[in-house]
């Protein structure tokens, strides 16, 4: 049957009505955005307020031994935890359709609403173009509307040291608009095959959840100074989250096949 992209935007508009109705997911995906841009602006504020405190050039030598003596370590520990920061920025595009997926998918049995779209004709593809761009448009969304409060209030509060705007840079431009997007087609990828297997919602988010796990371990082996992040690093990982999204959308499609789905959820 061919690809019918009317029939995924139908599917896609069911789920994101369904979306705006869920007072308590919607909070959900509003509290991981608001504490990603505000501990690292709260951060470099510590910095900002006291430049030359002795500390600060110790945790500086730690990361750089070969710091000129002139330089400002609290300039070189800013720069420093906006680059780390981004890998930790990264778990919201994974976490924020990890939310919405399972619901969408999980909770269709949940919801009994799975009769209707099986007597749909509706293919495999279509479903999960759908259901994954219900998820995906507003985690991207989320993903750049933090980015541009992030980078203002950076902005604003390094200011008094700095003298001059330090966001948005090479980095964080790149990794917002070309990374983030991968991450949160993996997030979702992840999200619909585990909520295919399970037969709640909230199961599924569990589950699903743990993949961020990897990349917190990362984020902890930047600030232990064991891995040195920069644009090359983060591109890295976004070409090996690109190959695993094309694996997760070819398993997507083949488990909610129309059969599958009636043998399995009928």
């Amino acid at each position: 049957m061919a690809f019918r992209p009317r029939r995924a935007l139908a599917v896609f508009w069911k789920d994101f009505l369904d979306l705006r109705k869920n007072v308590g997911l919607l909070v959900s995906m509003a509290v991981l955005p608001t504490v990603m841009v505000l501990v690292p602006i709260g951060v470099v504020w510590s910095y900002v307020r006291t430049p030359n405190h002795a500390d600060l050039r110790s945790v500086a030598l730690f990361y750089d031994p070969s710091l000129p003596l002139g330089a400002s370590a609290a300039r070189f520990l800013i720069d420093k935890t906006l680059t780390d920061w981004f890998g930790m920025f990264l778990v919201m595009p994974v976490f924020v359709p990890i939310l919405i997926a399972s619901q969408s998918v999980a909770g269709e049995k949940e919801r009994r609403t799975l009769e209707p779209l099986l007597a749909s004709p509706v293919t495999a593809a279509e479903l999960v173009t759908g259901k994954s761009l219900a998820a995906l448009v507003p985690a991207v969304a989320i993903t750049w509307v933090a980015f541009v409060f992030f980078c203002v209030g950076v902005d604003v509060v390094a200011w008094p040291l700095v003298k001059m705007p330090l966001m948005p840079d090479a980095l964080w431009t790149f990794g917002v608009f070309v990374i983030a997007p991968l991450f949160a087609f993996f997030g979702n990828g992840v999200a619909v095959l585990i909520s295919a297997r399970v037969s709640e919602a909230r199961m599924a988010q569990q589950l699903s959840a743990l993949v961020v796990l990897p990349i917190v371990g990362m984020v902890g082996g930047q600030v232990a100074g064991f891995l040195k992040a920069g644009l090359g690093y983060y591109a890295l990982q976004g070409a090996v989250v690109l190959v695993l999204d094309a694996i997760l959308l070819w398993a997507s499609i083949r488990l909610l096949d129309r059969e599958r789905l009636v043998s399995r959820w009928g």
